[in-house]
């Protein structure tokens, strides 16, 4: 019998990350979902017949034992999803720069540990692995509101990019999926307000917030053969965002 493929998704206890680990599920990978929510990331993790691990993305400790752990009871990973992150808003000015650091942490220092260990990991056993890091369309444009997201977000698009050309050679393939305004926990303030609801898909040409499986659907696509020559890539699903200027 042939063995599954493995994939870790971090930050999967619900949302988006929880999505990608069905979509890569439903794909025929054998699913490990990690995230800082014990009890959501058991529950998630049962759902899917996956395995669960609790682990704080901003804590290098704590990664590294994952993946040891990872290692010793599963095997070496053919994907990686660097889904977990935080945007803790607060005004410019007066942005406490310890919560600037934990968002930096969380966001950028745990995708390139992640990235660099499983990239060892599948270097070491030959495997064409795929690695896909959860951006945003904030990599690009701006909140005022979140400077250590927005900041983070465009660290992971370069990040990104550097991390294809240098396991290029190894045969994996590292690419990123930038969100618009998803319907998840993270955007549950804005859908509780009904102008600032109508301000962010005013901003949006399709006229509706995304679903968490529509990110789902795009990075099991991103691990899969579909994708073989896709690599360095930032692909924005946000309901045309990015391409809009003005309307009349």
């Amino acid at each position: 019998m042939t063995k599954k493929p493995i994939a870790l998704i971090t930050g999967a206890a619900q949302g988006i990350g929880f999505a990608c680990a069905k979509a890569l599920s439903d794909d025929g990978y054998d699913v490990i979902l990690s995230d800082i929510n014990a009890g959501g990331v058991a529950a998630a993790a049962k759902e899917l017949g996956g395995a669960a691990i609790v682990c704080d993305m901003g804590d290098r400790a704590q990664i590294e034992a994952m993946f040891a752990q990872i290692a010793a009871e599963h095997g070496p990973l053919s994907a990686l999803v660097n889904n977990a992150g935080v945007a803790m808003p607060g005004d410019f000015l007066s942005y406490d720069f310890d919560t600037f650091q934990k968002v930096i942490d969380i966001n950028l220092h745990g995708v390139f540990i992640a990235t660099q260990l499983a990239a060892r990991d599948m270097v070491e056993h030959g495997i064409a692995g795929a690695i896909v890091n959860m951006s945003s369309v904030n990599a690009q444009v701006a909140i005022p509101a979140i400077p250590a997201y927005c900041a983070s977000k465009g660290g992971v698009m370069q990040l990104t990019k550097v991390a294809a050309l240098a396991l290029a050679k190894n045969n994996i393939r590292v690419n990123a999926v930038g969100p618009g305004s998803i319907d998840t926990e993270m955007m549950a303030g804005v859908n509780a307000n009904p102008e600032a609801f109508k301000m962010a898909m005013s901003r949006t040409p399709l006229g509706r917030a995304g679903d968490a499986s529509e990110i789902g659907d795009v990075v099991a696509f991103l691990c899969s053969k579909k994708a073989s020559y896709i690599t360095g890539e930032t692909i924005y699903v946000d309901g045309g965002r990015l391409g809009l200027n003005y309307t009349c």
